[in-house]
């Protein structure tokens, strides 16, 4: 039998970075994730790309990672929001630091395993699944597919949105599918991005171009009705092409070069609670949004900051790392901040969907307002850039 801290099922991008901010403090972890490296780590497995929020950039310089994917990121300076294809704009352009940084989900993936393997205190084993888990007040047992058995004092779900722990431990979900899905790929364009996010709102849902490098390429997020989905999957590169530059309207020039498509469909879904006995939710067990604002990553690294603190706060007072007030102190801070963002996203969404005359004035005239009021402007800045709220310790750059 292995004894290790925290058991961590999940090696994905929010499991991965938990594994490694524990690490930094000196407490061991197990990683169990059934993903085979040689399959997530290739260039075609994943075309998406995460905006990581400044908050959350300065965590991964605190756990050392920043450095490893700096020359792959590409800094947002400035964000852009219409509604369609106004010619106004409601934008945010931080006067210090960036809004964000853009990096492509697989490179983010290979330096996160890359440290894992390195770390003193994480023990990642992938592929592998845990066959049982039990939970109880002494303690959380797993055994593995490989018969390996672990004894842990915390198990920490990072499996997704469909996390068998989260269900096992019957902790119910509000859920529901918007009639929509993602079409992600990326263009090259004739117009520099001038590190300028554009997220364009149509009826259907958000257009969402962001900036990658070299400086003439863009990341496309593209919203569309869940009955057109495999027609524009259908369509030839040009075509694609054509039809993502008409709703564009020219701002980045022409589209040239588009990646390989993938998509996936949009939904909803907000945990009841988000710790059980000896049990936390981190990142998309807990909560998946919509990406209109592109918040979900960083939500989960909200969570990530915020269990490490409480997890150190709690051993240097001498508590269990399973300990109910610990978990409970955990359940506080992260179910008020994640909810709020997740009904705020799914709000926007709903609000920019509705059609018409009338609706489209009615947010011409919010979106110029919040331009032209500087309190209510920076409020919607300080969110995007993850600094809302009670800030965790590691989103503001320094260890617990």
């Amino acid at each position: 039998m292995q004894r290790t801290e925290i058991l961590i099922l999940g090696g994905g991008l929010v499991g991965l970075t938990i594994a490694l901010a524990l690490d930094k403090h000196g407490i061991s972890t197990v990683v169990v994730d059934p993903a085979d490296p040689a399959k997530t780590l290739s260039d075609s497995f994943d075309g998406r790309a995460s905006a990581i929020a400044s908050a959350s950039w300065r965590m991964l310089e605190a756990i050392g990672i920043a450095d490893a994917l700096a020359p792959h990121g590409c800094k947002i300076r400035r964000i852009e929001v219409r509604d369609g294809l106004s010619k106004d704009a409601l934008d945010f352009t931080p006067k210090d630091d960036a809004l964000g940084t853009m990096v492509e989900n697989r490179i983010l993936r290979r330096v996160l395993r890359e440290a894992a393997l390195a770390a003193t205190h994480v023990d990642l084993r992938q592929p592998a699944k845990a066959a049982s888990v039990e939970r109880n007040a002494g303690g959380v047992t797993a055994t593995l597919d490989d018969g390996s058995v672990m004894r842990a004092d915390l198990l920490v779900a990072a499996e997704g949105r469909n996390s068998p722990t989260r269900e096992a431990a019957g902790i119910r979900i509000a859920n529901w599918k918007y009639e929509s899905a993602a079409i992600i790929s990326a263009f090259d364009h004739s117009l520099p991005h001038d590190n300028v996010a554009h997220e364009i709102f149509y009826p259907e849902g958000p257009f969402a171009l962001l900036p990658m490098l070299p400086g003439n390429r863009s990341a496309l997020v593209w919203t569309v009705d869940a009955k057109d989905a495999a027609g524009v999957m259908a369509l030839s590169d040009h075509a694609f092409a054509v039809e993502a530059q008409k709703r564009t309207g020219n701002i980045l020039g022409d589209l040239s070069a588009a990646a390989p498509r993938s998509t996936y469909p949009l939904g909803f879904h907000h945990a009841a609670q988000i710790t059980g006995e000896r049990l936390a939710l981190v990142g998309d067990a807990a909560h998946g949004i919509h990406p209109i604002a592109g918040q979900g990553l960083n939500l989960g690294f909200r969570d990530v900051a915020a269990l490490t603190e409480v997890l150190v706060e709690g051993s240097r007072i001498g508590l269990d790392f399973g300990d109910a007030q610990t978990l409970a102190h955990y359940q506080r801070w992260r179910s008020t901040d994640a909810l709020s963002v997740s009904v705020a996203t799914d709000t926007l969404n709903r609000l920019f969907a509705i059609p018409g005359k009338p609706a489209r004035a009615v947010r011409r005239f919010g979106l110029g307002a919040v331009q032209k009021i500087a309190p209510l402007k920076s409020l919607f800045m300080a969110e995007a850039r993850g600094e809302s709220g009670t800030v965790p310790k590691l989103l503001q750059g320094v260890s617990v």
